[in-house]
């Protein structure tokens, strides 16, 4: 028999707010943070705007030693990992810390740190690299920064499938707790690739948006899209076996029941034309909780507003939905935030777990008209919406043809 597993703690770093409450009052308010890029002259870029994390300071979250020892994606995964944590009402001194571990993928990682170091070497020479170099910049150090901060002695892992990693985390710490791995999970993603490496290595993929106005830059299913905004955070949730929860008094967010992965086995880039990945991952969440299309309330798209995203998913919903997808509200965070990377899952599923505890839906912000091209379903453009939420999924789609949907139901006891 599989665990029930309950979602008892939220944390966030986001362009729109670098606490819960900051970032979902933002959601609700419809703002957008998305503006000109500071951290480098983008004079020879086509690319002008991305959604930067701002007023961050890590040292209000750790030691200035720590600090130190930390590229920007994992200060943001340890800031939102301990907001989570303290959300949840975790003392670990009363848990086996061996029973509570960590899965918080990055996506890339730290190019800040390979182009700082690099130009040290052409410029300095070898010896002048940073002997922490190889630490601050490889992906898994996020996942463990937080086992480190917190005292988490159980499995510590990250996953790495691109714009998907964050929702695979949440999906394998799920699986960790169902099968009896552990009790807590903390999971997530995190990411901070702002930089001219990150930016001209999309660009080149002809990937981002070069829209100079930030209300119609991150628009997604809307006929003008034309590109994803790059963005930076962290979203990091509490997992917990629910009668683990409930014996220690723990609030319940609500209940994790289904996760889906599939891989297109199609394109590096590209998803399936069809769809047909996506939707099987979506197909898979729903069968393992149980639940009918017709009984999902909403969907949190992946929705990153480029051409074939959009497209793409919007089959997807039709081909594992049918007649259903007709009346599903389905809506996109990235309209406010841009394109989080590794961090968009685990920011995503902490606007669904919001919208089940508030029964609100925010409105897919600047988007206006949708595509003719097939775009035919309700992506909440225009207004949000107030209505109970028992059940919605959140898909995040990665290159390499990573699929990986969550299904939430409203905790009913």
């Amino acid at each position: 028999m599989k665990r029930r597993v309950a979602v008892t703690g939220l944390g966030a770093v986001t362009p729109i707010g670098n606490t819960v409450p900051e970032f979902w009052e933002g959601i609700k308010e419809g703002k957008v943070g998305i503006g000109e890029i500071t951290r480098f002259d983008t004079s020879d870029y086509k690319v002008k705007l991305a959604a930067e994390v701002k007023g961050f300071n890590a040292k209000e979250h750790m030691d200035v030693k720590a600090a130190k020892r930390m590229e920007p994606f994992s200060q943001y995964a340890v800031a939102a990992a301990k907001e989570a944590f303290q959300d949840a009402g975790l003392d670990m001194e009363k848990e086996d810390a061996y029973r509570a571990g960590v899965i918080v993928g990055s996506g890339i990682g730290s190019l800040e740190t390979v182009e700082r170091e690099y130009t040290k070497i052409q410029t300095k020479g070898p010896g002048k690299v940073h002997p922490l170099m190889v630490p601050l910049m490889i992906s898994n150090m996020a996942a463990g920064n937080i086992s480190i901060q917190l005292g988490l002695k159980g499995k510590c892992t990250n996953v790495v499938t691109a714009c998907a990693s964050g929702t695979n985390s949440i999906g394998d710490a799920f699986r960790a707790i169902q099968y009896g791995d552990a009790d807590v999970m903390l999971a997530g993603g995190c990411e901070s690739c702002i930089c001219p490496t990150g930016v001209a290595g999309f660009t080149g993929l002809t990937a981002l948006s070069t829209s100079e106005d930030p209300m119609r830059a991150s628009i997604p299913f809307d006929r003008e899209r034309n590109g994803f905004v790059l963005g930076e955070g962290a979203g990091v949730v509490v997992l917990e076996e629910l009668e683990h929860a409930k014996a220690r008094g723990a609030k319940i967010y609500a209940e994790l029941i289904g996760y889906g992965a599939t891989g297109d086995a199609y394109h590096i880039t590209s998803p399936a034309e069809d769809g047909a990945g996506a939707a099987m991952a979506m197909k898979l969440a729903m069968e393992e909780g149980g639940v009918s299309p017709e009984q999902v309330d909403y969907i949190n798209a992946h929705g990153t507003s480029t051409h074939h995203n959009d497209l793409f998913e919007t089959r997807a919903i039709h081909m594992a939905f049918g007649d259903a997808a007709e009346n599903v509200m389905i809506n996109s965070t990235k309209s406010m935030i841009g394109h989080l990377l590794g961090a968009a899952g685990g920011v995503e599923f902490i606007v669904c777990a919001k919208s089940i505890q508030e029964g609100f839906v925010h409105q897919t912000v600047g988007s206006k008209e949708a595509d003719p091209e097939e775009c035919d379903l309700n992506y909440m453009f225009h207004k949000p919406a107030e209505k109970e939420i028992r059940y919605c999924l959140t898909n995040s789609l990665g290159f390499g043809g990573h699929n990986a949907t969550l299904l939430l139901k409203k905790y009913e006891g």
